[in-house]
């Protein structure tokens, strides 16, 4: 049962935003189910209206919650994860950026590709190269392939097993788009023979050959960055 809220020391509506997610967590309320209306919440919390209104602003601030005007409240897509939660677009030095993106994940990516092939089933390796296939078919059409190529590595967080890595995932995604804006995606055949590199050990269970894979593939993107920066640095001391 959820308790009253009346007795408790932090602020009714800090309260009640931790009762309605231990609502939809308890209720295991999905992205895009509709939460009890406003009256409901407030009776079943014995507080007011008000409060519950503030509660859900909390709630949407944390991108937990949405409102749709004349529908009601509803859970959000990803909920509590926030598209820039570091703040990566106000950092204006975007190469900077992009090496220190590159650090991290040649920290976390690696390991996490050898545990999705420790524990990736066979129909997840299928989406897997499904994914792989769509990232080679737009590169040889000359077509943005940026979408797919965040869906490749999100794919392999979930193949790893682990819910804190594929939390950690939209800060890689940033990594990922950051990378591809820089280099202006030049590195499209490496892209291919990596990706391809990295299904294979997957495929194969082979968690040292998924983790050389993943060095390799963000190594080229290292050698790309360092390549652009040098010549960045040139063009300014020939100014």
């Amino acid at each position: 049962m959820l308790e009253s809220l009346q007795n408790e020391k932090k602020l009714l509506p800090e309260r009640a935003a931790e009762q309605i997610i231990k609502l939809i967590m308890e209720n295991e309320l999905r992205e895009g189910d509709q939460l009890p209306n406003e009256f409901e919440m407030a009776k079943q919390f014995h507080v007011g209206r008000g409060t519950i209104r503030e509660a859900v602003k909390i709630l949407v601030s944390r991108h937990i919650l949405e409102i749709r005007r004349g529908c009601g409240t509803y859970v959000c897509t990803n909920p509590g994860k926030m598209e820039d939660p570091l703040g990566f677009t106000f950092i204006s030095d975007k190469k900077k950026l992009a090496q220190d993106l590159y650090e991290l994940r040649m920290m976390i990516e690696p390991n996490m590709a050898a545990l999705a092939a420790e524990r990736a089933s066979e129909d997840e390796i299928v989406s897997l190269q499904r994914v792989a296939d769509e990232i080679k078919d737009l590169i040889e059409e000359k077509e943005d392939y940026l979408e797919k190529d965040i869906e490749f590595h999100t794919l392999i967080s979930q193949l790893s097993k682990n819910s804190v890595v594929s939390n950690i995932i939209p800060v890689l995604q940033s990594g990922i788009s950051v990378f591809i804006h820089i280099t202006n995606k030049s590195l499209m055949k490496e892209t291919i023979e990596t990706h391809q590199l990295l299904v294979n050990a997957i495929a194969s269970h082979d968690s040292k050959g998924a983790k050389r894979a993943m060095e390799k593939h963000l190594e080229f993107n290292k050698r790309k960055m360092d390549e652009i920066a040098d010549l960045y640095e040139k063009e300014v001391d020939g100014k």
